[in-house]
């Protein structure tokens, strides 16, 4: 009797000890460089879990968030992670285009009292595929100073989506790229459903003539530390542009 307690608890012990595990696994937060941090959440695409990775950069002003998790689950574990991993707030929210893995905690976020940024455009078609909105709209390209940093948001043209930007850290030379870039191990561009195949490549060539020689370059579904990620992404796009009915 007592030794069927006693695997009774080795066992309770051992799915609670799995079950802390896959709930930690939802949330992954990697330290980049400096006050730059990269976060990680997960979501089924294709019947395939899926990575998507964000940023965030901690200043003497508070967080700054780049695109929201995709993970529903993870609006408030990410802003608890950052309180209690920096003891800083959260203060801005930018989101990068109007597809749910970035734009998908806005309402959330503006609801606690964080400022939430897309492009007029990225609202636009977020208002009409029933996306969540952000509470400030950028008309051009942007450059913000805060607490210490300077970043500037770009938009390059139509690729992944019609609305893509990427956002600049010049100092630091990191490039965040979000969707519009793919890594160097990828074989496709990815999801195609919105994109504007005839400019992608075009559209990464402005990136590239536009920020020389990055240090980083974050991407959304892929490993980000391999810096030729934007190379690779202008030849598949090349090569997709070819096969393009259009041409």
């Amino acid at each position: 009797m007592v030794r069927k307690i006693s695997l009774s608890i080795i066992l309770i012990a051992c799915f609670t000890s799995l079950f802390a595990q896959a709930e930690k696994s939802r949330l992954k937060i990697t330290r980049l460089t400096g006050d730059f941090y990269l976060y990680t959440t997960y979501n089924t695409y294709e019947e395939s879990r899926v990575p998507a990775n964000g940023m965030y950069l901690i200043t003497g002003d508070g967080a700054v968030m780049f695109d929201t998790p995709w993970d529903t689950t993870q609006f408030q574990p990410l802003l608890d992670s950052i309180k209690l991993r920096h003891n800083k707030k959260v203060v801005l929210c930018f989101a990068t285009h109007w597809h749910s893995d970035k734009t998908a905690g806005l309402e959330y976020y503006r609801q606690q009292g964080i400022k939430t940024y897309t492009t007029v455009l990225t609202d636009e078609l977020s208002k009409k595929n029933d996306k969540k909105r952000a509470e400030f709209l950028m008309t051009k390209d942007t450059v913000f100073n805060i607490g210490g940093y300077t970043f500037e948001t770009y938009y390059p043209g139509e690729g992944h989506t019609a609305d893509n930007i990427v956002i600049w850290f010049g100092k630091e030379k990191i490039l965040y790229g979000g969707c519009l870039i793919k890594g160097v191990d990828d074989k496709t561009l990815g999801y195609l459903g919105d994109a504007n195949v005839t400019a992608y490549a075009s559209t990464l060539k402005n990136v590239q003539k536009k920020y020389r020689k990055p240090k980083f370059i974050i991407i959304a579904h892929s490993d980000w530390k391999n810096t030729n990620s934007l190379k690779h992404s202008i030849k598949m796009a090349e090569s997709l542009k070819l096969k393009s009915p259009e041409q």
